[in-house]
């Protein structure tokens, strides 16, 4: 298999092509987590992925409770399936929050620091309560908790990550602060053994084709950890090979490719932080290494909005002009043919993208 069949393999995988799912919560559910450190760019991901989405649609499902965001995979915000956050928080969280410790300390965020705030907040949310990220910095600061510099960020994480807080409802264009225990009432219960197996069984079916090295970059979890996930959930997948590398996948994957390849083929407009993108440690199926720098300029961390046809990057694109006539203004790199010039306005004028 080549890697050019391999992005095709992953655009449907992901359902950026072919059948999109019934809603927003089964679309996180199906990546297991989706990148979502841009919230209008999370919308839009989410959005592309479901049955005629729209970003209402998915604003709905965080308000109802079905998708959250927090810090659960590589100390990274991300979204997930409400019911599945905790299970995910025990894999994920424990090595960031050891390894943040050092910093937590220069920055005088103590146990006694930490243990004040939390109180602070379970008597701030308690009820279902919301509210945005600076009220509830500001609450901190009333009760005499400084949160200048990145202290009240670093204090807000280790909250999300020891599972006391997420990000749920939306009010004034973010999602707002909510206490676990309120806003996921019925999370799925897992042991340890399982949940490693269910979040590679995951990945893979989700993204795949992609390479163990992929899912350990994703992840973020130990060597033994990804080697333990991965016994469990091969069984239930496909393995195929380009060149030397073996990549595992939904053995259903090939199949839907088949019966949505044009879909596959076509142009597709996804925001920076895109799964399509960040759900990989080697992006060069889709992405030729010499434009690499393209999407990420400088290696600053910003990924820009892509434009992909025939499974490949060919561009950056971004959205031009005042609120409510919003155009879309591309760069390609090097010259669109003719028929992804012509198709790139209207895919954006189709799609679930901010106006």
């Amino acid at each position: 298999m080549d890697t050019g069949e391999i992005a095709m393999l992953r655009l449907v995988a992901q359902r950026v092509a072919g059948p999109g799912h019934t809603g927003a919560s089964a679309a996180v559910r199906w990546l297991a987590a989706a990148q979502a450190q841009d919230h209008g760019g999370a919308i839009t991901s989410v959005a592309l992925r479901t049955a005629g989405g729209t970003r209402a649609g998915v604003e709905a499902a965080f308000d109802r409770g079905e998708v959250v965001k927090s810090w659960p995979l590589r100390g990274t915000l991300h979204l997930v399936a409400a019911e599945d956050l905790p299970w995910i928080l025990t894999l994920g969280a424990p090595r960031v929050i050891a390894k943040t410790a050092a910093r937590r300390a220069g920055l005088a965020l103590d146990d006694k620091t930490m243990g004040y705030a939390r109180e602070l907040t379970q008597a701030s949310l308690r009820g279902r309560r919301s509210v945005r990220r600076d009220e509830l910095l500001a609450v901190w600061e009333a009760a005499g908790i400084s949160t200048a510099g990145q202290r009240g960020y670093h204090i807000l994480r280790h909250l999300a990550m020891t599972g006391l807080v997420c990000f749920g409802p939306v009010g004034g264009g973010e999602q707002l602060v909510v206490l676990v225990d309120d806003w996921v009432p019925r999370p799925r219960r897992l042991d340890r053994e399982e949940a490693l197996g269910e979040l590679a069984l995951r990945y893979f079916r989700g993204h795949g084709p992609a390479t163990v090295k992929d899912y350990a970059r994703w992840a973020g979890l130990t060597v033994a950890d990804v080697k333990a996930g991965l016994a469990l959930a091969r069984p239930e997948l496909a393995a195929t090979r380009a060149g030397d590398v073996e990549y595992l996948m939904d053995p259903a994957t090939p199949d839907l490719l088949a019966a949505h390849r044009a879909e596959a083929r076509a142009v597709h407009l996804l925001p920076g932080f895109d799964e399509y993108m960040l759900g990989y440690a080697d992006r060069s199926a889709a992405l030729p290494a010499a434009y690499a720098d393209r999407i990420v300029p400088g290696g600053n961390g910003v990924f820009q909005p892509t434009v992909v046809s025939g499974g490949q990057v060919v561009g950056t694109w971004r959205a031009a002009g005042k609120a409510g006539r919003r155009e879309v203004a591309v760069t390609p790199f090097t010259a669109f043919t003719a028929a992804v010039a012509s198709a790139i306005p209207k895919r954006y004028a189709d799609g679930p993208f901010p106006r």
